[in-house]
């Protein structure tokens, strides 16, 4: 992540889902997700943001959780869950590093 702020369109396709989800999940946890307007009106998300996403993607889509059930999850225990994400986006860069090498051979 290199930018300072991220649009909501390229939020979405960072999570692989659809821009009215990431919009829906911003205004469903307003304690978490702070996104900055500019002139127009458009949201633009920063890293943190992001990585928030991230976590309510893995508790909502990957675990079967209910927005109110991932919400007590991150008010309870926000460090672990943040901890599973960065491990789950490292096992898909590896993944994905050892698939260009197979494709190579």
């Amino acid at each position: 992540m290199d930018k300072l702020y991220y649009t909501i369109g390229e939020v979405s396709q960072m999570l692989g889902e659809s821009t009215s989800l990431v919009r829906f999940w911003s205004n469903s946890f307003p304690r978490y997700i702070k996104p900055k307007r500019n002139a127009k009106g458009n949201r633009l998300f920063t890293a943190e943001d992001v990585d928030c996403l991230k976590q309510i993607h893995l508790l909502v889509k990957e675990q079967g959780l209910t927005l109110e059930g991932a919400s007590k999850k991150l008010a309870a225990d926000r460090l672990k869950v943040e901890g599973r994400v960065k491990v789950l986006d490292s096992l898909k860069e590896i993944r994905s590093q050892l698939v260009e090498v197979r494709k190579s051979l």
